[in-house]
């Protein structure tokens, strides 16, 4: 049975996987992933469940081409459907060679989608951490918000600030002619969702009002969407919730270090 339009596959992340690696090295990945054959690599993604035709797997490669090789090939005239998981896989995988990205794939198969006695290749820490992304609506709601935030009016001419590492209530920073705003991005998978704002968003947005907005990318699912509220504290309704959790750090004695 068809999977509904809109709606997100259960196999979503390696899908996109497996046809960004097939747009980017196509007969190179299929050799590398240990088949003769296209064909046979589908067969065999099949067998595992990864899906329950050929032209899911056809259809995922059709939808990364564009993006990939620059050029009209596969669904090139829907080529900005995909952008956002273009770039996110872009951001984890776009500097693996074609040996690197066959384990990468192979990995995932393993973890998510076991054989019963298939012989498992170690994954790597930081590979874990790396799919984890893959599941997660910040970082690829940031990634399209950074490509695509020109199209906000008050961002025309703006000149954008990454400040995600600060952790200082605030994604981005944009520079435009009357000053700067500062813009926290949240993603939502499907068209509606509620969003969370942390203490520190909550407080820079109270102190910067109208140069603060919060930006949500939602429809990741499917086409992104950019929504955004300036001075979002009067605009949005926010409930204050209160989470009491335990912290535990471990730590050492003094003593000299070198």
């Amino acid at each position: 049975m068809a999977k509904p339009s809109g709606v997100k596959h259960a196999n979503y992340e390696i899908l996109n996987l497996i046809g960004y690696g097939l747009a980017k090295f196509e007969k190179e990945l299929v050799a590398a992933l240990g088949f003769d054959t296209k064909a046979a690599l589908f067969q065999s993604l099949i067998r595992r469940g990864v899906a329950t035709t050929v032209g899911t797997l056809k259809n995922r490669q059709d939808l990364f081409n564009p993006l990939v090789r620059d050029a009209k090939v596969g669904w090139w005239q829907n080529k900005d459907r995909y952008l956002h998981r273009k770039l996110l896989l872009d951001s984890l995988f776009g500097d693996l060679d074609v040996t690197d990205y066959a384990s990468v794939v192979t990995s995932y198969l393993q973890d998510s989608l076991p054989i019963p006695g298939e012989r498992r290749q170690a994954t790597a820490p930081l590979l874990k951490s790396k799919y984890r992304q893959l599941q997660e609506t910040g970082r690829e709601a940031e990634l399209f918000f950074m490509t695509s935030f020109r199209t906000v009016t008050r961002f025309k001419d703006g000149v954008l600030g990454d400040a995600r590492l600060y952790g200082d209530g605030y994604d981005f920073q944009i520079t435009v002619a009357d000053g700067h705003v500062l813009a926290e991005v949240k993603g939502v998978r499907e068209g509606s969702g509620g969003v969370r704002l942390t203490a520190n968003e909550y407080l820079k947005a109270d102190e910067f009002k109208e140069d603060y907005c919060l930006v949500v990318v939602s429809r990741l699912a499917t086409t992104p969407r950019i929504s955004v509220h300036f001075d979002p504290l009067a605009a949005l309704t926010f409930s204050r919730q209160v989470v009491v959790s335990e912290q535990v750090t471990y730590t050492t004695p003094a003593r000299q270090w070198g």
